[in-house]
């Protein structure tokens, strides 16, 4: 019989016999499953090590969780539109389908290969008509409601890609800018930023568009403030969502402009305050009073068609004044009125009241335009007094110029201002603008609309859905654009000719409702089966990487308010508990094929690196990849095999029970209730950590003496199954040498036989034991102990303990040893103890002045202390080849004033 273990060898067989006895299909009457679900992959050809871990994590806890005795739904998908594979499919000269097709079969069977234990019968892929057909009729549900527009707007662009991007789809980037001052020979480099598309970093510019947008802002209150329930989701997620949502408190402030249709310009205000100080509107080049401007205009026409398609960063302070005015709503003072660049259309209103006293980027404006700065708020210390010609004055302050407010305190005036005039009232404002949706290429679902010049935009029916995909055509641009057979088609309504919806659907649109879509895959007449989702959502445990905090996870929460609202879900929160992912890192940098730092899964076996990608750290914290550390997950799965064969085929064993089989036992428990938690708790890497622990000391109690077969096989069965949720092929192998019933993946997850309310404490007792005596024994010089006495502190002190503990926290808060003491011995319990006044008080004065608080907290009872110190005195036995004595101290015992609960009296001779 080998004693080396082979994943390769066993794991053909293993995945034979699970998929044989459907040990991961969940039953359809399955009652309120444990929903366990890790982020479905982009198909981008194979799996990378990110992949990886993310699965990893849920195929863990999906096992876990199965063994203790939950129906689980574990189910798995592809991603399969987007761009990258149109792009793949043009270098490959072939189509977006077979490029996808081909990639799915290959990350299927690597993910086989790893042995994720995932329901394939749920299986599904986005690019698929019967998945795709739900995308469009759940379109046209959201568009009868009133969350679908389609309008012109200025739109950010990618020109490699060649299409519209969402806001959250542009990120800002470092740039390093060599750029001359004005003295010539001193050249300075300076940091700047550019927005640039987050698929191929190609800087983004702007254009002119109608597209379709689900209007997202119409939840941006609920979505920010459901955030606090999400007790399950990581704080920085959260965070992050707050912060794209973008909540602000503030003052909507009206100035009525001449000669404008809608009589009036909303600006939004932090500082209303700051009113009196305004010298100038300024609206964006995409705001309603600009366009009707530049119809009467031509060099306000001009400015806004040069600023269309530019980044905003790139407009800087340019602006066009206007004929226009505006009246100040306080002073009745004229206004001029300017169209700006640096006025954004998705910020607030669109539209700003220039202060440039007291606002850096109204400041800029006004030096650049030579406009009025007017200071209204001053410092409340004199000396904090600024010059505005280097810059404005932002800061809290006291009034002036500012008619009756002259004299208060910036936060007072805030309010009254406010309070005062009906022009300026309380609003709020979100940073969150509605989710563009338009995607201008093939790979993608078909938006299900026709335009008619008769009837508008017409939805296909639903009995016509789903609006399929023509073949492709190799073309730049938008190919179902270029595609004239897809194109052109009849209205539904009139049956005359019109024009086919050319864009397709964000593929963020596909995965904000694919967890839907799970629970009924092969559902024919709804996108899901709306009573079982009421049953079994929300998904109990969600894993990915963090950096979809933004994109995925808040349109998912959008979409299941809205489906919620469309009386199709019960929810309005899509998942209880969020886990994000770290990241693999590989010297110091994540792993990357541009950077050619990539580990491929199955370089090191395709068990090892699960098992380390699991052991290596907490979850949502990053690791680096090293050889040395992947050795440390290699090794304990021979170490864990090699023990049960050996058993297996050795048999050696004793039938009586002695003390130290009680303390094996007893550590069996022990590393089962911590391991439990530490599953419970998403922490492999420490759950793995107590499986060492526990094989190492099984290790040592075999050396130390022939094991009790009864004990030393529930250990064996008891890390077979404790590993098998992270190295599943391995358990199983264990399990199966050791006789265990049935599969370890179906089996009992591990129960301690004995109460163990104590086991972190009777772990530390026995741990802090052997450190003094090892302390001891180092500090004296004592080369070969021949008697090492180990004494636990008389009873009463225990009892004096646990009375001082009702005391302690406060006394000791107060400073005040002493009064401990007093109260301490002021109690009728101590005083019908045998022993003398003086030792309590000795005892207690002594606890009071040490700085370990541990000593106040509840303690072992000291037969229980006693029982557990004679079980383990092997251990000291065993290090020290000395004779062991454990033994209660007596009253007239010398060492009876050195012990103390948790803390044993230790003589070595």
């Amino acid at each position: 019989m080998t004693k080396h273990y082979d994943h390769a060898q066993v794991q053909e067989f293993w995945q034979y016999v699970w998929e044989r006895d459907d040990v991961y299909t969940l039953a359809a009457d399955a009652e309120d499953p444990t929903y366990v679900l890790g982020m479905f992959p982009y198909t981008s050809g194979t799996l990378h090590m990110g992949h990886v871990r993310n699965y990893a994590i849920t195929d863990a806890y999906a096992r876990y969780r199965r063994m203790q005795g939950d129906d689980v739904l574990h189910p798995m998908g592809w991603d399969a539109f987007g761009l990258p594979a149109e792009n793949a499919a043009f270098e490959r000269k072939t189509d977006p389908r077979s490029w996808t097709e081909a990639c799915i079969r290959r990350m299927r069977e690597e993910l086989e290969t790893m042995g994720f234990g995932y329901d394939w019968s749920r299986e599904i892929t986005t690019c698929e008509p019967d998945y795709y057909r739900w995308n469009q009729w759940l379109f046209k549900r959201l568009y009868e409601a009133g969350l679908v527009e389609y309008e012109a707007a200025s739109v950010n662009w990618c020109p490699d890609c060649e299409t519209v991007l969402a806001a959250a789809q542009v990120e800002e980037r470092e740039v390093k800018r060599s750029e001359t001052s004005h003295v010539a020979s001193d050249e300075a480099a300076s940091h700047d930023h550019e927005r640039v598309c987050w698929r191929c970093e190609t800087p983004v510019g702007r254009r002119e568009l109608d597209q379709w947008f689900f209007t997202i802002t119409d939840y941006a209150e609920e979505l920010h403030d459901d955030l606090e329930a999400l007790e399950g989701w990581p704080d920085g997620v959260r965070e992050i969502q707050r912060n794209w949502i973008g909540r602000q408190e503030g003052t909507r402030i009206a100035f009525e402009v001449a000669d404008y249709s809608e009589g009036s310009v909303d600006v939004f205000s932090t500082r209303p305050e700051t009113v009196y100080g305004a010298t100038y509107l300024a609206v964006s080049p995409g705001h309603d009073l600009a366009r009707e401007l530049a119809d009467a205009n031509d060099d306000v026409a001009a400015y806004v068609d040069a600023v269309r398609e530019q980044d905003p960063s790139e407009v800087g302070f340019a602006g066009v004044e206007t004929d226009a005015t505006a009246t100040h709503p306080l002073t009745d003072e004229e206004l001029p009125v300017y169209v700006a660049g640096y006025v954004l259309e998705d910020v607030g209103t669109g539209a700003v009241m220039g202060v440039p006293a007291h606002n850096e980027r109204d400041h800029a404006f006004a030096a650049e335009h030579d406009l009025l700065i007017e200071q209204v708020v001053i410092p409340s210390t004199p000396d904090k007094r600024t010059s505005l010609e280097d810059g404005p004055y932002t800061d809290d302050g006291i009034l002036e110029h500012s008619g009756e407010y002259d004299g208060l305190e910036s936060d007072v005036a805030r309010e009254r201002v406010v309070a005062d005039h009906d022009a300026l009232e309380e609003d709020v404002t979100y940073r969150l603008r509605d989710w563009l949706i338009s995607r201008q290429r093939y790979w993608g679902t078909p938006i299900p609309v026709v335009h008619c010049e008769d009837c508008g935009h017409v939805l296909v029916p639903d009995e016509e859905l789903p609006v399929e995909l023509p073949e492709f055509v190799r073309t730049t641009g938008n190919p179902l654009e270029a595609h004239d057979s897809f194109r052109e088609t009849e209205c539904p309504d009139c049956g005359g000719p019109a024009r086919r919806e050319t864009d397709t659907m964000d593929t963020f649109v596909d995965s904000s409702w694919y967890f839907l879509r799970f629970l009924s895959p092969h559902l024919e007449d709804a996108p899901f089966d709306t009573e079982l989702a009421d049953e079994w959502l929300p998904v109990d445990v969600y894993v990915g990487g963090e950096e979809h905090a933004i994109l995925h996870l808040l349109y998912t929460r959008f979409f299941t308010k809205a489906l919620a609202d469309l009386d199709l879900l019960d929810r309005r929160e899509p998942i209880t508990e969020l886990k994000s992912q770290g990241t693999v890192l590989y010297d110091g940098e994540k792993m990357s094929s541009s950077k050619g730092n990539v580990v491929a899964p199955q370089e090191y076996g395709a068990e090892t690196t699960r098992l380390f990608v699991l052991s290596a750290a907490h979850p949502e914290q990053d690791f680096e990849w090293t050889a040395n550390n992947v050795r440390g997950a290699y090794d304990l799965q021979q170490t864990l095999y090699g023990m049960a064969t050996a058993f297996v085929a050795e048999g050696d064993t004793r039938v009586e029970r002695l003390d130290h089989d009680e303390y094996i036992a007893r550590e069996i428990d022990r590393t089962i209730a911590a391991a439990t938690e530490e599953y419970d708790r998403f922490r492999f890497h420490r759950a793995a950590t107590e499986i060492q622990e526990l094989a190492r000391v099984l290790r040592r109690y075999r050396e130390y003496d022939r094991p009790h077969g009864e004990v030393y096989r529930r250990g064996l069965l008891a890390l077979a199954a404790l590993i098998a949720p992270m190295a599943p092929h391995l358990g199983e192998e264990c399990w199966n040498k050791l006789r265990g019933d049935g599969l370890v993946v179906e089996a009992d997850w591990p129960e301690p036989e004995n109460e163990l309310e104590d086991y972190r404490r009777e772990r530390q007792l026995v741990e802090t034991t052997l450190a003094d005596v090892r302390d001891i024994v180092d500090t004296a010089a004592i080369d070969d102990p021949e008697r090492i006495e180990l004494v636990v502190a008389p009873a009463w002190k225990y009892d004096v303990l646990r009375i001082a503990a009702d005391y302690a926290d406060k006394e000791l808060a107060d400073g005040d040893p002493g009064s401990l003491v007093d109260r301490v011995l002021e109690t009728d319990a101590v005083a019908e103890l045998a022993v003398g006044r003086e030792p309590v008080a000795t005892f207690v004065t002594d606890l009071a002045g040490r700085d370990d608080r541990a000593d106040f907290e509840s303690v072992l009872a000291a037969a229980d202390e006693l029982a557990i110190l004679e079980r383990s005195s092997w251990l000291v036995t065993d290090e020290f080849d000395a004779d062991v004595v454990v033994r209660s101290a007596s009253d007239d015992d010398e060492l009876a004033a050195r012990a103390r609960p948790g803390k044993p009296a230790i003589r070595i001779r």
